[in-house]
């Protein structure tokens, strides 16, 4: 038989495989860094703002919950009874709260203050955030209430996640005090209280919080949470919105045409710090001698309500220079760190 011959229809041609185009890893990692650069550069600036002010924030958390003659009294008398251990003691729980609280803080607050500037220029054909963005022009009522707004709502929402840290936070700096101070002792067993508030002495972050879920329950970790939920909604506004609007004059007085420029970041940082603690520092009072309180009780046993928030009562207003004095440092240094890391990520090529 002859072979059979293939017709053209019988030839099988081999199909080229269909080019996908392929994403270098660099470029990968660029639009990742990029996407998140708000995140990164929060989470960074946070970890080297912390960590440079916490003994401010020891010195005035103390100052809060136990009398001292003054600052320096407060300083001698904890350099000399712990060291200088003392002013850092508890840092663990700010350098991953803060972090952490911060970093969310300001995702929530970018994304509310987009959301609330779409608002007002629908419902009034005003968009706050082209007018703080044009040279030469200074706040508005619709800009103030833009980033006061996002503000408030960014506040509320990370009080879920900072109370239990700063609570951790607040234990590790009075500790050593409550163990032995006589007067925050449980009322239906003093001696038991002395132990309870002994237990809390050289404990890390994670210890500290279990030891308040041993004593006080899960709910514990969230005692003074209506306190702080009042000072985070109404301190962020604040800070938010002196922070926008200073960076704002600050620019148009100077005649910069960068809303980022270093001098501007600085003072309107320092100043957002200062403004939000002064108007807000009673409550934080109140939240942190409430708190302190809780921690010599046990669970079911009742806790000294916490003092009435009195704006005018020179008491409620101990350690308010230190704490001032430290938020200004703070955040100088964070909002410097912020908008240089952010400048930086921006200026990466895709």
């Amino acid at each position: 038989m002859m072979p059979l011959k293939s017709g053209p229809h019988d030839v099988i041609q081999e199909q080229k495989p269909l080019e996908v185009p392929t994403v270098k890893p660099e470029g990968q990692q660029k639009r990742w860094v990029k996407r998140y650069r708000t995140e990164i550069a929060a989470s960074s600036a946070s970890v080297l703002s912390t960590f440079a002010a916490f003994p401010l924030d020891s010195i005035k958390t103390r100052m809060q919950t136990y009398r001292y003659d003054s600052f320096t009294d407060c300083v001698r008398h904890t350099y000399k009874t712990e060291k200088l251990g003392g002013f850092f003691r508890g840092v663990a729980a700010p350098m991953a709260s803060v972090t952490l609280v911060r970093t969310i803080s300001f995702s929530v607050y970018q994304k509310s203050k987009y959301t609330y500037a779409a608002w007002f220029k629908q419902n009034f054909g005003f968009d706050p955030l082209i007018h703080v963005n044009t040279p030469g022009t200074y706040p508005t009522f619709s800009t103030i209430a833009c980033f006061g707004a996002a503000g408030a709502t960014a506040g509320s929402f990370i009080t879920l996640v900072a109370c239990p840290f700063e609570l951790t936070k607040l234990s590790a700096q009075v500790s050593v005090l409550m163990a032995d101070s006589t007067g925050v002792s449980s009322v239906s067993d003093p001696l038991n209280g002395k132990t309870v508030a002994a237990s809390y002495q050289n404990k890390g972050t994670f210890k500290t919080a279990k030891n308040i879920v041993k004593h006080r329950g899960i709910a514990g970790l969230y005692s003074g949470f209506n306190l702080h939920l009042l000072r985070d909604t109404l301190g962020t506004a604040i800070y938010f919105m002196t922070y926008e609007s200073c960076k704002q004059l600050l620019t148009t007085f100077r005649g910069d045409k960068s809303p980022t420029n270093p001098v501007s970041v600085v003072l309107a940082g320092g100043l957002c710090g200062v403004a939000s603690w002064a108007l807000i520092y009673p409550i934080d009072s109140a939240k942190s001698i409430y708190q302190r309180n809780c921690l010599t009780h046990c669970k079911g046993e009742k806790v000294e309500k916490a003092p009435k928030i009195e704006f005018f009562n020179k008491r409620m207003y101990r350690g308010l220079g230190v704490s001032m004095g430290r938020s200004c440092v703070v955040n100088s240094i964070f909002f410097s760190a912020f908008e240089f890391i952010k400048k930086q990520i921006n200026a990466i090529d895709n």
